[in-house]
């Protein structure tokens, strides 16, 4: 165990299994990090095809002008950010575990770091925006809102580009911090991930480090709460106003503002619980100065579980899919 175990991350469930995963003999080993690079294949695999199978979904719907939503724009840089967490962190980690190490230059192990920590940041931005967005859409309409409910969705795009500018600005001092190379790194103050090394700084700067991510993603995230309880209540009180029409219908049938915004519910709920997770892990891995084998691919398969579950949750709930092949009526339907 490292010297720095006393802190709160050391937690009893952790040290045991770390304790267990060193005690292990190197072919014990071998056979668990195949096993894990399996499973991170396997993830990667369906992670890959479903954000392709949704980007080639929109693509079609772009080019037919079929049933377009205004949310489209969000999810369709929603996709873009998931498949570079996948590609950046999965890949990479997936062919350390079956055998090729420290196979990345200095340049790519920048890139790649860089890439996922963007992809990453993004991807709360814009769930953050999808759902802030989808509070102003269904809302009523005598509200304070109204203007901001016809103004939104022209600035969509424009909101998800200074996303993608602001988060590439921001993250751009991570690439300081990797290198490919062990010459003048000592093993106090590098962490090491298999195919590249993190530079570590004192624990101040990691202290600093660790409270702005979480001020700047927690903010994020208390967006999205307080958006989401908006959303239960609005549609709560829709549901008691109509209550009497479901009454006299035989088969009443949820209307598509209805579905995307339990989609939206849903994606948020979804990314909230795997972000905590995986943001406790994140939090060991910087806290410790050289994590287990076990507790990087933990954190690994964690950060790649939500860009691999949404792009199904998504579909799943777009009624446009099953229908995307007949042809359309020629005009668009701007949903939210």
């Amino acid at each position: 165990m490292t010297r720095t175990a006393h802190t709160s991350c050391s937690h009893a469930g952790i040290s045991g299994l770390e304790e267990v995963y060193h005690s292990l003999g190197p072919g014990r080993k071998a056979d668990r990090d195949l096993a894990i690079g399996i499973i991170l294949l396997l993830q990667i695999i369906v992670g890959i095809l479903g954000n392709f199978s949704l980007l080639y979904h929109y693509l079609l719907l772009h080019l037919t002008e079929c049933r377009v939503r205004s949310t489209d724009v969000l999810l369709k840089h929603l996709t873009v950010a998931n498949l570079l967490v996948i590609s950046s962190k999965g890949i990479p980690q997936m062919m350390a575990d079956l055998g090729l190490k420290y196979f990345l230059s200095d340049f790519a192990c920048k890139l790649v770091f860089y890439m996922h920590r963007v992809g990453g940041d993004v991807a709360i931005g814009t769930i953050c925006l999808l759902s802030v967005f989808q509070v102003i859409i269904i809302s009523p309409r005598n509200s304070r809102w109204l203007e901001l409910k016809v103004r939104a969705p022209r600035y969509l795009g424009t909101s998800s580009i200074l996303c993608w500018v602001l988060n590439m600005m921001l993250n751009i001092t991570a690439i300081l911090f990797m290198t490919a190379t062990r010459n003048n790194i000592t093993i106090t103050r590098k962490s090491d991930y298999d195919y590249c090394y993190s530079i570590n700084g004192s624990h101040i700067a990691q202290s600093l480090y660790v409270a702005s991510i979480l001020f700047l993603n927690g903010f994020c995230l208390g967006l999205m709460i307080w958006a989401s309880g908006c959303i239960v209540f609005i549609l709560h009180q829709h549901k008691r106003q109509v209550q009497y029409i479901h009454r006299n219908t035989l088969s009443p049938r949820p209307s598509p503002e209805s579905t995307a915004t339990r989609s939206t519910l849903v994606l948020v709920s979804t990314f909230v619980s795997f972000w905590t997770l995986s943001s406790l892990f994140h939090i060991c891995l910087v806290v410790f100065n050289n994590p287990s084998l076990w507790l990087r691919n933990a954190s690994v398969l964690l950060n790649a579980c939500f860009p691999t579950v949404s792009p199904y949750i998504l579909m799943s709930h777009d009624s446009r899919i099953s229908s995307l092949y007949f042809p359309c009526k020629g005009t668009q339907n701007h949903l939210s």
